[in-house]
């Protein structure tokens, strides 16, 4: 499913003196396929936008009390705004957001703190029934085998798990736990909000090579918030640059790093590869890469062995 998002703004409290405009006519489109980044400093309103994709925050016209705001004689009306997920207007009132949201599932920061049943198997199931139609029933064979296939694919085994308290688990478990409770009803799109935050950097390493595994087999599109710019750079496709509820910037890790004095400027980071190449640049050596580690390495290695090194 492609994601079209134009002149998207949203404010929180809007009818209060404590208004906060989180979005300003965000226009972003994400191709189906993609393994997209988002970054930005706190505030900058990337959380609020990806809450939008499966309309855990809703545009306000697909609201039952929604009436369009009266002008004022010779008022301009601002750009409508257009979300498109798939075949989803999640602009519209009569949208099935249900439907929506089985099919784009969202992983929030420290997931694990969200697991709240007696047992793994519970806990991963309730996403599963969540999403059941009115009158709809599911086996206990086709529970158990769906609970199975979603801990095996966050690698954990559904024997030596399922019985389990998720809060006797370590932190890595248990955040794989959570996952599997939103992967169980294979969404095609995923989205995460700092899947890495708080891990070590081999826990690091294994929740993203689980998420490339899962867009690899079954999930055709993978979202991920982070502030982390070596993750975006090693694994996105594209990313686009939040800030002030604006999209400043948005193009494949290689060109957006090269801006680093504009990423700089918004008090972002860059990744470490992105520093060694400025810093080898001041000394008059040029390389040019992906920003990824292996072709920085690459690119330096052969560089050397020209030197006749």
């Amino acid at each position: 499913m492609r994601i079209v998002c134009e002149n998207l703004s949203y404010t929180y409290n809007a009818a209060s003196p404590f208004a906060v405009r989180a979005l300003d006519g965000v226009s972003l489109t994400i191709e189906e396929g993609e393994f997209f980044g988002i970054i930005g400093h706190t505030g900058s309103g990337k959380s609020t936008f990806v809450q939008h994709l499966n309309a855990l925050l809703r545009v306000p016209s697909s609201l039952k009390k929604y009436k369009p705001k009266k002008l004022k004689k010779g008022e301009v009306p601002p750009p409508a705004p257009v979300l498109q997920v798939g075949e989803y207007d999640l602009t519209n009132k009569k949208t099935d957001f249900f439907a929506l949201r089985k099919r784009v599932g969202m992983v929030f920061q420290y997931p694990e703190h969200q697991l709240f049943a007696e047992t793994v198997e519970k806990d991963v199931a309730f996403g599963l029934k969540n999403f059941l139609k009115k009158g709809e029933k599911l086996s206990d064979e086709e529970r158990k085998a769906a609970v199975s296939d979603a801990l095996k694919t966050v690698g954990l085994d559904y024997d030596e798990i399922a019985s389990k308290s998720p809060f006797d688990l370590s932190g890595g478990q248990k955040r794989r736990v959570a996952i599997a409770g939103v992967i169980v009803t294979k969404p095609e799109i995923l989205v995460l909000d700092e899947p890495a935050a708080g891990l070590d950097p081999l826990g690091k390493q294994e929740i993203m090579q689980l998420l490339h595994r899962i867009h690899g087999d079954w999930c055709k599109t993978v979202v991920i918030v982070s502030h982390d710019m070596d993750e975006i750079a090693e694994h996105c496709t594209r990313a686009a640059v939040f800030s002030e509820g604006k999209v400043v910037m948005c193009a494949p890790p290689k060109e957006l790093f090269r801006e680093a004095e504009t990423l700089l400027s918004l008090g972002l980071d860059i990744p470490l590869t992105a520093k060694l190449c400025r810093a080898l640049k001041e000394r008059g050596i040029d390389i040019d890469c992906d920003y990824t580690l292996e072709d920085f390495t690459a690119k330096v290695l052969a560089l050397k062995g020209g030197d006749g090194a």
